[in-house]
């Protein structure tokens, strides 16, 4: 009888390479090297090694410098000759079509920046039609001006039309700019498509959203992985999707809540992220259609994490862009159970940080900057969610008595 062997599908392994500038520290670039690291890691593939640089600026040609280019293609023949292969290398940053195609060039392996790993988790992730169509929106609109590099494999195996080409190299004859001006175009008709579709798409969510009745909107925004699908599976008694990677929502969810007598509408939204490009933000804006019509916003940050005043100050300038910034807010403090901290000796004269101030003095700290609408809860561990309900509960009964101020349900008729 004849046996099956199951092999192992071993992950992809990845090197990463960030930038150290006057505009960013060692630290920062750490922090965002953490982050493309988990990035990495949602889309499949282990992080086996880091680079970084510290100049004044990203170089033009190969945004590194041409030692550190030869120290990563050093590092990639060792791994090879050791059975190792490193499958990709990712930069921390957008590269240009000339800075891709050059380190590509010179490494000889797949090359991806931050923008097309986060394109290629948000196609991993895109479940509904509208997501789908604004993920393939966004691969366009990235792949356009990146046309060139694309075709360099063809023009590797074959060469321009005067070259003879030989035996089976028929099709094979250099595209040249007739090959690219064709693909231009055929890209530039399928993002008006997909342009037209996601219009179409957002007039059949307009028309949802006026039959949803006289009820206040509610909308979870933050940074991506910060537990706001946690949060509204708890307050919704709902299935939405929630797991520890970095958009692990996608499509907006929406369902209606009763707290106490008082029923409102619950969205979860796709979570932000640092370095998010311009054109991806365009793309997914009738995604974020919730956060603009919402009548509340409940910003959630990930309390444990070390750089979460910053991950804050990402999400209000997305805000800011969306011309959402002035909407009502509540501030929800989560992940109080994984907050860790070093408490100083006493003779201990280094300046306070992040890592050695306590839960209860950054509470003291954030309450007194925020006043009201700021409150601390473990969604996973459930502290403090009745505190949460009850704060909701006002803020949103208040906003409903100012919108509908004679609705029946908060007012009841008496026989």
């Amino acid at each position: 009888m004849k046996e099956f062997v199951i092999s192992e599908v071993k992950a992809e392994t990845a090197v990463l390479v960030g930038l150290i500038t006057p505009e960013q520290d060692e630290a920062k670039t750490k922090e965002y090297l953490d982050e493309l690291e988990f990035l990495a890691d949602t889309a499949g593939a282990v992080t086996v090694k880091r680079f970084t640089q510290r100049v004044q600026g990203p170089s033009q040609v190969s945004y590194v410098g041409k030692g550190k280019l030869e120290e990563i293609k050093k590092y990639i023949k060792d791994e090879e000759e050791n059975d190792r292969e490193v499958g990709m290398v990712i930069f921390d940053d957008e590269l240009s079509a000339k800075q891709m195609r050059n380190i590509e060039n010179e490494l000889q392996v797949k090359i991806l920046d931050r923008t097309s790993l986060i394109l290629d988790i948000f196609a991993m992730r895109a479940q509904t039609a509208n997501a789908k169509t604004q993920v393939e929106l966004a691969q366009y609109r990235y792949m356009l001006p990146r046309l060139q590099r694309l075709w360099t494999h063809l023009e590797r195996q074959g060469g321009g039309s005067g070259s003879g080409g030989g035996k089976g190299s028929v099709g094979l004859r250099g595209p040249g700019e007739t090959q690219l001006e064709m693909d231009r175009r055929i890209i530039l008709h399928r993002i008006t498509l997909l342009k037209q579709r996601l219009l179409e798409i957002d007039k059949q969510k307009t028309t949802q959203r006026k039959n949803r009745g006289r009820l206040i909107r509610v909308a979870l925004v933050g940074y991506t992985n910060v537990g706001k699908s946690t949060i509204m599976n708890l307050l919704a008694k709902s299935e939405v999707f929630a797991e520890n990677k970095l958009f692990a929502t996608l499509d907006t969810t929406v369902r209606k809540v009763v707290v106490e007598n008082l029923p409102f509408l619950l969205a979860d939204t796709v979570g932000f992220i640092r370095k998010l490009p311009t054109d991806l933000v365009d793309s997914f804006k009738s995604t974020l259609d919730e956060v603009r019509e919402a009548d509340l916003l409940v910003h959630v940050v990930d309390i444990s994490h070390p750089d979460f005043e910053e991950q804050i100050q990402v999400v209000n300038q997305t805000l800011k862009d969306l011309e959402c910034s002035d909407k009502p807010m509540m501030m929800v403090f989560n992940k109080i159970d994984n907050y860790h901290w070093t408490e100083k000796e006493a003779d201990d004269l280094t300046p306070e940080t992040k890592e050695n101030i306590s839960l209860d003095e950054l509470k003291r700290t954030w309450m007194a900057r925020l006043q009201e609408g700021c409150l601390f809860i473990s969604a996973k561990q459930r502290e403090n969610l009745d505190e949460f309900r009850d704060s909701l509960y006002r803020k949103v009964r208040e906003l409903h008595v100012q919108k509908y101020p004679y609705n029946d349900f908060l007012y009841p008729v008496e026989d």
